[in-house]
């Protein structure tokens, strides 16, 4: 970061919250006057402006599906140190209860009832981490956006758009 006159300027090529700064918009007016353009003119930028649209669709939910990964690894890791340490830290805590008991029960009844509280800590620890990924949301947005094209483009009765990539968004 560098700091402007009070301003933070970050060197990277990102834009603000991680929006790439590489996708052009399509601008909201015609800069052109669409009575003095050809119809080759015409069909140049409504091919140029949908190829920039799709190309920030696809920012869009790569965006949004690169959040949703990090939530998902979080509950993978959260998941994996559960066993882990069920599995390792646990076993010798659970012995001492074992011995423990063996004091005023029979020693199989001692057992049986450190592996029901094993049973319980592990059936705990799967129900947080299913909790946590039941928590997770598709691309939201780009569902949302990508639904509006239909009312934009042209297409079938169905709803189907016709979209054929030209040899440059092929190269993409």
């Amino acid at each position: 970061m560098i700091f402007d006159g009070g301003t933070a300027v970050s060197l990277d090529d990102r834009g603000p919250a991680g929006v790439s700064r590489d996708v052009t918009s399509i601008p909201l007016s015609d800069p052109h006057n669409p009575a003095e353009q050809s119809i080759g003119g015409l069909v140049k930028d409504a091919t140029a402006q949908m190829s920039t649209l799709l190309r920030a669709e696809v920012e869009l939910a790569k965006t949004e599906l690169v959040g949703e990964a990090k939530k998902a690894g979080i509950g993978t890791g959260l998941i994996v140190v559960a066993l882990t340490l069920a599995l390792y830290a646990s076993f010798f805590f659970f012995f001492f209860l074992g011995e423990l008991l063996d004091v005023w029960l029979p020693r199989w009844a001692a057992f049986g009832i450190v592996f029901l509280i094993l049973l319980v800590v592990v059936i705990v620890a799967g129900l947080l981490g299913y909790r946590f990924f039941k928590k997770l949301t598709g691309p939201k947005k780009t569902i949302a956006s990508v639904s509006s094209l239909t009312s934009v483009l042209p297409g079938d009765k169905d709803g189907a758009l016709d979209v054929t990539l030209t040899k440059a968004d092929r190269g993409r």
